[in-house]
């Protein structure tokens, strides 16, 4: 996500063509996965889960083959649509790159974990947003082509949801700084060579003004990665540890003392990208409900019907959220309803699911389009709280679109 408002061509390319065109270059270069919006039962992957369970080999295969899809869309001008020419990109507004993405949905192309989605949609626009020049030029475009992955390094043990509480420190020494702390939760670190941090520069100020964010090499001397098992065996996020990790000034992003409004540029374009969580799930669910004959039965029919509204409705708002961008203007709020409503669906998935599949979803029988369900109704929970539990969502769309009254909190200190 990038706003290109001041950058836009004169002239519009025409949708219909553009949509056309885009659909032409990737029948040239991959297949078609999906006949229009059907679901083809037993035809490829059936993996549905909502956060990746692979081995560490398998993870760097599928690493290497999203960014050997990433430079090659990007070398195509399919890649950074609507970012600035500077970057790379086609200067056009965002439904032009949201018209891709729809088109690239029905083809078949690399699956890229959370770290790609990470990397180009939050990371390289804080920068273009908050870099000095040989930030933006050192970083930028290889972000876009994920030349380099960047990891977000934000949660902390004791600092989650409530970001200004956190303790991770950065100390100046001359032209260094010398950070130490602890991250958590952290998405695609074992594969980023890059970190974005908020660590805490000043405890004389209040919290928010304390802050300041860095890009720290995920390779540095005191850098410590340590994965977290999930539930479904997986471990697709990390610890970090910081041990007196020296970083150069000039890794510094943002003025010192503004990475609270920094952490805000990223976390901005983590809601926009979350508008679609779960979204292509929905069309398997319904190709296993027509699989199994469920529709024929009332309560599931009504049960699986609603779903397919509730997903059309958050698609429809994530629309919104994205004409507000390619206007210029700032989506506020509503990107925070689009999460809260993404996530509700995605526990509405899996209540489904359980209902249609029975012992199917947790006896492995080999069948295609069942047992593969276990990991998304044990991933599906965590969404709830990552990017921002939604209880802060709640918080954000009763105060900021319902006008309520603030919940008391605790004076910065």
């Amino acid at each position: 996500m990038f706003s290109t408002a001041h950058t836009t061509p004169t002239e519009m390319p025409d949708v219909d063509g553009f949509r056309r065109a885009a659909r032409g270059w990737l029948s040239a270069v991959t297949t078609p996965r999906v006949a229009g919006t059907a679901i083809e039962w037993n035809v490829g992957e059936d993996d549905v889960s909502v956060f990746d369970s692979w081995s560490r080999e398998e993870e760097a295969r599928r690493v290497y083959d999203g960014r050997e899809w990433e430079r090659q869309r990007y070398e195509a001008g399919w890649g950074a649509i609507a970012w600035p020419t500077e970057f790379g990109g086609r200067g056009l507004p965002e439904l032009y790159a949201i018209i891709y993405e729809q088109e690239e949905q029905r083809f078949d192309t690399p699956k890229r974990n959370e770290l790609f989605e990470v990397t180009r949609q939050m990371i390289a626009p804080t920068i273009a947003r908050w870099g000095t020049d040989g930030q933006k030029e050192r970083f930028v475009r290889a972000l876009l082509r994920t030349d380099l992955l960047c990891c977000q390094l934000f949660s902390e043990p004791n600092a989650g949801s409530d970001l200004a509480s956190l303790t991770t420190r950065a100390v100046r020494d001359c032209n260094d700084w010398i950070i130490s702390g602890q991250k958590v939760w952290t998405s695609g670190a074992t594969s980023a060579e890059w970190g974005e941090a908020i660590c805490r520069t000043d405890h004389s100020v209040p919290r928010h003004s304390g802050m300041t964010a860095f890009l720290i090499p995920m390779d540095a001397p005191g850098v410590t990665v340590r994965p977290i098992r999930q539930m479904t065996g997986g471990s697709s996020f990390s610890e970090v540890f910081l041990d007196d990790v020296r970083v150069s000034d000039n890794l510094r992003l943002g003025p010192v003392g503004a990475g609270w409004k920094v952490a805000l540029t990223t976390l901005a374009a983590e809601r926009f990208a979350s508008q679609n969580l779960g979204g292509p799930t929905i069309n398997r669910v319904l190709g296993l409900a027509d699989h199994i004959g469920a529709r024929s039965d009332r309560q599931l029919a009504d049960e699986v019907t609603d779903l397919s509204i509730r997903a059309t409705v958050n698609s429809l708002n994530g629309k919104r959220v994205a004409q507000s961008i390619a206007a210029g203007q700032d989506p506020g709020p509503i990107g925070s309803i689009g999460r809260l409503s993404a996530t509700r669906n995605m526990r509405r998935t899996s209540d489904l699911v359980s209902r249609l599949l029975g012992a199917k979803l947790v006896a492995d029988t080999a069948e295609w389009g069942t047992y593969a369900w276990s990991d998304q109704v044990l991933g599906a929970p965590g969404y709830r709280i990552a990017g921002g539990s939604e209880e802060i969502q709640k918080n954000i769309i009763a105060e900021r679109v319902l006008g309520l009254p603030r919940e008391p909190r605790v004076a910065d200190s």
